[in-house]
């Protein structure tokens, strides 16, 4: 059947029409070859506009379609529904990006409607060459795996197995909680912590449908969204439930290699604290009476080695000095990005010290305050008033002075240096990526973002997904965050993978990849070059094949192959030299 495409020019409200002449663009597109009918419409990919494209789909018996509009991101699943409702195959459908190619990146209406012409001409040009592909479903294997035992971790499983499926939590240390445990108050509502995870992990431990493995590690996962078979390194210790005692009954007798099935993978691995003593000039672990801020919390618990009392070598402090961004914003380190959480906990520190030390004298040194949270900026305000005196100002070093420490820096508001002395210092260390991520990126496929943390697949639209369909993000392991946050982006994470389980199948990519076995050579280099693993050796025959439910027809494999054996289904050589052809 020879083609027959109708054209479709999007107005975006003013977003495209501001910049474009986009009823010249339709006259344009109407005098192309195969075109039957051009429109433009304010809003295509509103009920109004998607209803005429579904009529002229039946009236004038359309079997291409080509929308010039906004990215394929936004809307490329909405029209190929449009499409398929009204009795085409989905991939009949082209998207002309005439938003972010055309209006958004030109200022002048003349170069910008010619551009557009021309990126619709080549839209059409390839449309005419499209292949129907048939959409496939799998099945889904109806359990989830959470690695990581923190805060995020455990929120997520616990709404998994609220929604009824089991969950199965994978903590490489021998008790969950993560950080969370090593706190005493969070901010700005000054709740204690251990309250907190108390409640959680009470939960998780009585919940029948969730499975603790302490003491373990992820150590390879294959398969594809729906039917992950997951491999956990177990080490003697602890065994599931007995994550929270010591019990003769709780210890595995040996090192093991469990073997589970689930649907969906949610990593909520967690982060590291920035190591201070890449700071050398604040004397961290070479001065006693310098520290962290996770050690201060230690330090003022009443669980902790001094009961509670603020002492350092059984001294009580007369002034004590923090210093914010320790290992954030520091480009020279290689962490240009704000740790989110380091102004507060600060400002909850100092306040600690205000009530323990009435008559201590506190300085806080800070780039800037981001109090961005609810209730943030008014906890701020009340610590100030708690005679916290906040000085602008970026330490240069600390030095001892007899007996007692000085921090020297550069009060920036004043425009001169100035000397404090000190008698603690509390390093504000930030949130770096967790030493070992390259162990769980691996097997899973994740992709890193240059800062170092897991990657999500899109930072608005898909903010808990990543490139591996069916693994999800939770928690400070894609980005420094507080616990409001975490709680939050572990229940969206739970949300997205609790879809496809509920579901009982999902569907899977139908532009993947194709191999001709007359072409073939076998030498390798497509599978070297995919990152999805999709690509094996078939020992009988020699030759490449390819897993058609893995595949996310990148075409890696495609540019790699030396003999031109693999063609990208959509994405045909034929197609795409059409689109090109058209657009020169």
């Amino acid at each position: 059947m020879p083609p027959k495409v109708g054209v479709y020019v999007c107005h975006c409200g003013i977003n495209i029409a501001h910049t474009v002449a986009v009823q010249d663009v339709a006259r344009a597109a109407a005098g192309l070859p195969d075109v039957a009918v051009a429109r433009d419409y304010i809003y295509v990919c509103s009920d109004p506009g998607q209803q005429s494209i579904q009529d002229d789909i039946k009236e004038l018996g359309l079997n291409r379609v080509v929308v010039a509009s906004c990215s394929p991101r936004m809307h490329e699943l909405t029209f190929r529904r449009v499409i398929q409702e009204a009795g085409l195959n989905p991939y009949y459908l082209q998207i002309a990006n005439i938003r972010e190619q055309c209006s958004w990146v030109h200022s002048e209406r003349g170069s910008a409607t010619e551009k557009a012409k021309e990126v619709v001409a080549a839209a059409v040009s390839r449309a005419r060459l499209l292949e129907p592909l048939e959409e496939r479903e799998v099945q889904v294997t109806r359990a989830a795996l959470v690695v990581g035992g923190g805060i995020a971790g455990l929120q997520a499983a616990l709404d998994i197995a609220d929604a009824g499926y089991i969950a199965y939590v994978v903590e490489k240390e021998s008790t969950v909680g993560g950080k969370v445990a090593q706190l005493g108050l969070t901010f700005p509502t000054l709740d204690d912590a251990g309250t907190l995870l108390g409640e959680i992990s009470e939960r998780v431990e009585q919940h029948p449908n969730i499975e603790v493995f302490t003491n373990s590690e992820l150590v390879d996962a294959e398969g594809f969204i729906g039917n992950f078979q997951v491999k956990v390194h177990r080490h003697p210790r602890h065994s599931d439930k007995g994550a929270h005692s010591d019990n003769a009954e709780d210890l595995a007798p040996a090192e093991s290699v469990l073997e589970l099935g689930v649907g969906t993978v949610i990593v909520a691995t967690g982060f590291d604290v920035f190591d201070a003593s890449l700071k050398p000039e604040f004397g961290y672990s070479v001065y006693d009476n310098v520290i962290t801020a996770l050690e201060f919390e230690q330090l003022s618990s009443p669980s902790g080695p001094t009961g509670g009392e603020i002492k350092i070598d059984g001294r009580t402090p007369e002034d004590v000095v923090f210093i914010h961004c320790v290992g954030s914003r520091d480009r020279n380190l290689g962490n240009p990005y704000c740790s989110r959480i380091c102004c507060m906990y600060t400002a909850k520190q100092a306040h600690i010290v205000r009530e323990k030390l009435p008559e201590a004298r506190i300085t806080v040194f800070y780039i800037d305050v981001r109090a961005f949270g609810k209730g943030f900026e008014e906890f701020y305000d009340q610590v100030r008033e708690e005679r916290v005196r906040y000085r602008r100002g970026n330490p240069s070093e600390i030095y001892r002075r007899g007996d007692r420490l000085v921090v020297r820096a550069e009060d920036t508001l004043l425009g001169k240096p100035i000397e404090v002395e000190a008698d603690l210092v509390v390093l504000a260390a930030g949130i770096v990526p967790r030493e070992d991520a390259g162990q769980v990126a691996g097997p899973l496929k994740l992709s890193r973002s240059e800062d170092g943390f897991f990657m999500e697949l899109h930072p608005k639209l898909r903010p808990v997904d990543t490139t591996t369909d069916g693994v999800y993000l939770a928690g400070c392991c894609q980005g420094p965050k507080d616990i409001t946050d975490t709680i939050a982006q572990a229940k969206a994470a739970a949300s997205s993978a609790l879809i496809p389980l509920s579901l009982g199948r999902v569907r899977v990519e139908s532009v993947t990849c194709a191999i001709d076995p007359l072409l073939c050579s076998g030498c390798g280099l497509c599978a070297e070059a995919c990152v999805y693993g999709a690509l094996a050796l078939d020992g009988r025959t020699g030759l490449m094949t390819a897993n058609q439910v893995v595949c996310k027809g990148c075409g890696a494999c495609a540019t790699a192959c030396p003999s031109g054996a693999i063609v990208v289904k959509h994405f045909t050589p034929d197609q795409i030299l059409a689109e090109v052809e058209a657009a020169i």
